[in-house]
């Protein structure tokens, strides 16, 4: 797991992206506030993962930045809200060219700033394209509703803009889970202020200027999109609590979203979180051995393993429980650690120093528990950077910890299971709900399983594809609410019921 050689592809997206970074380097990097840039009076500084020298120093916003955000949302929003949905469907498209346009410098920025492998970057950047591309086209519709009729009223319902939205976004692939709550917002007619994560904070300028340029353009009032960066304990709480703000989105850990609601609660905000998760991959002894070891490994130790729905806990039918952990072991030990803008790392660097030993603590808590570590647990690189080698623990039980709790690295726990009932125990013991997957061959078992296992969503002999329409989301400790086709405008949306009364329909005499 040593530092490998450098190479052609390597150099030249050091080179690339030494470019694009200058900009950030110059200066230190500013909110976006009703289109100005604003220095704030505090700052913090951004690191590069790879070996933890600093990038460059960014804006740390206040409860002053976020009230001026706020109301700058707040002013923008009526003339937002008010643009008939065809007008936002042209501006929404506008935004994803321009995303299209910069791919390239926002796959290399975000992979150099937050150390996740180039080769998941470049399609994460164009799946913020694809996000705003489907939600401009669902802008036109967003406020229909439905007609209710009786013998005596007319009713019909509408949908309409709940106000300026605060988004809070985490450092795993930022920019794409950015786009994923910022675009439907836009498409119902809100106004935003985003809070990006401190420690991958750069790809969310790009996105910011992005959108304000085409509003600008378009003589839209200053506003419609503003970005304060900063942490959570201030810039946050002041977000979350600001009364201008009807409702925040927000992706992050689970304790971070009790934090956030009771924040919330004495403004009766509307909140949408998708927390964490610690997803279980059911691996049945009828299933395609190599298909799913392929989407156990996928699942896991892509994207650094900090995402998520990774598979973390790999449930393994006990009949073939020793040959599925020596194929795990043998490929575990192949993957391949490096640069993170090296098109052949298969995982990069961890966010920070604090991940890292946050990380690297469940090894420990794995030996204490009795179980194995049969890769990894330790640093790779030398030792250098936020480097962690892939780890694999084995000879598990769901009492352990390393079994029960989040770790959001590309860490994997095997645990064997008898039958159908216990795979469903130990999946279920958890107080996280977020996906599942199942790997079998009997259609029945298929369908059991999916409808008995607690997760917002289930892949059944598939890895996470995901399918835009469709609702994404946790239950239990893994969120509230759901992201993706019309489900995401019930946070975003008001329903109003408007009922008109016929010539059959006479109200009660009163006082004759």
């Amino acid at each position: 797991m040593n530092k490998p050689l450098p190479n052609d592809a390597l150099t030249d997206n050091l080179r690339k992206v030494t470019s694009y970074l200058q900009r950030f380097k110059a200066a230190t990097v500013p909110h976006i506030i009703a289109g100005e840039r604003v220095a704030g009076a505090d700052t913090f500084e951004d690191f590069d993962p790879t070996d933890n020298s600093v990038i460059c120093k960014v804006a740390s916003g206040t409860a002053a930045e976020i009230d001026r955000a706020a109301r700058a949302a707040a002013a923008a929003f009526p003339a937002w809200a008010g643009l008939p949905g065809d007008k936002r469907q042209a501006l929404l498209h506008k935004v994803a060219d321009r995303i299209e346009a910069r791919a390239e410098e926002i796959a290399l920025v975000e992979s150099f700033d937050s150390g996740q492998p180039i080769r998941y970057m470049a399609k994460a950047a164009l799946r913020g394209a694809e996000n705003f591309r489907f939600y401009a086209d669902k802008a036109p519709s967003a406020s229909d509703g439905m007609s209710l009729p009786t013998d005596t009223h007319l009713n019909y319902t509408l949908r309409q803009p709940i106000g300026p939205v605060g988004v809070i976004t985490p450092w795993n692939t930022p920019f794409m889970l950015s786009t994923w709550k910022i675009a439907p917002a836009l498409a119902a007619g809100c106004t935003i202020v985003h809070k990006p994560a401190e420690w991958s904070p750069l790809s969310a300028v790009i996105l910011s200027e992005i959108m304000t340029e085409v509003f600008e353009e378009a003589g839209l009032p200053k506003g419609v999109v503003n970005l304060v960066h900063g942490f959570g304990e201030s810039a946050g709480k002041a977000l979350t609590e600001h009364p201008a703000i009807k409702a925040i989105a927000f992706v992050g850990e689970s304790v971070t979203g009790s934090h956030i609601m009771a924040q919330g609660a004495p403004t009766l905000k509307r909140v949408h979180f998708e927390l964490g998760g610690k997803n279980p991959v059911i691996v049945f002894d009828d299933a395609d051995r190599e298909r799913a070891l392929d989407a156990v490994l996928f699942m896991i130790y892509s994207l650094n393993g900090q995402r998520c729905t990774s598979s973390s806990r790999a449930l393994v039918q006990r009949s073939i429980y020793d040959g599925f952990v020596a194929d795990l072991k043998a490929r575990v030990a192949k993957i391949r650690v490096g640069h993170p803008l090296d098109p052949a790392t298969e995982i990069g660097p961890l966010i920070h120093p604090r991940h890292v030993e946050k990380v690297l603590s469940y090894a420990q808590h794995a030996k204490a528990d009795g179980a194995e570590v049969a890769v990894g647990g330790v640093r790779a690189m030398d030792g250098k950077g936020n480097y962690v080698c892939p780890t694999l623990f084995t000879g598990a039980a769901t009492t352990m910890r390393i079994a029960q709790e989040e770790i959001f690295g590309p860490v994997l726990t095997v645990i064997p299971f008898d039958d159908e009932a216990d795979a469903l125990k130990i999946a279920n013991d958890v107080r996280y709900g977020l996906a599942a997957y199942i790997w079998t061959g009997n259609i029945g078992r298929a369908h059991r399983v999916a409808q008995s296992v607690e997760a917002g969503m289930v892949w059944v002999n598939s890895e996470n594809v995901r399918h835009l329409p469709t609702p994404f989301g946790g239950v239990k400790a893994s969120g509230i609410g759901r992201d993706g086709g019309e489900y995401a405008f019930e946070i975003y949306m008001e329903q109003k019921n408007i009922a008109i009364g016929l010539d059959k329909h006479r109200p009660p005499k009163i006082g004759v």
